[in-house]
């Protein structure tokens, strides 16, 4: 019971202090920082994605046990890495010829 008024209390706290401010997140002040952004955003996210799989890969091949069904989803997930990983280092590429398109 007291957890839950605590909880309760900061949520409300936090509703009220951000009623009296606002704040602006994120102020672009070009074309090309945006791009830039999308860019840094889409690498990480890729990336970060690539390596989910790579990790998934490498524990079903370890935990395969000799299995060609578990080797083969193992040879999946790490084909599907090398292509998020390839990807993510295309995004430069990606966000000039955005820039080019845009005339930015």
């Amino acid at each position: 019971m007291i957890t839950e008024l605590a909880v309760v209390a900061l949520v409300l706290s936090a509703s009220a202090a951000h009623a009296e401010t606002t704040q602006v997140l994120a102020l672009a002040g070009s074309i090309d920082q945006v791009l830039t952004n999308i860019r840094n955003w889409v690498m990480g996210i890729l990336a970060g994605l690539a390596t989910v799989f790579l990790s998934i890969g490498g524990v079903r091949y370890v935990m395969g046990g000799g299995d060609p069904g578990e080797i083969e989803k193992a040879k999946t997930a790490f084909k599907a890495a090398g292509i998020g990983y390839g990807l993510a280092a295309l995004a430069p590429l990606v966000v000039t010829v955005l820039q080019g398109i845009v005339g930015a």
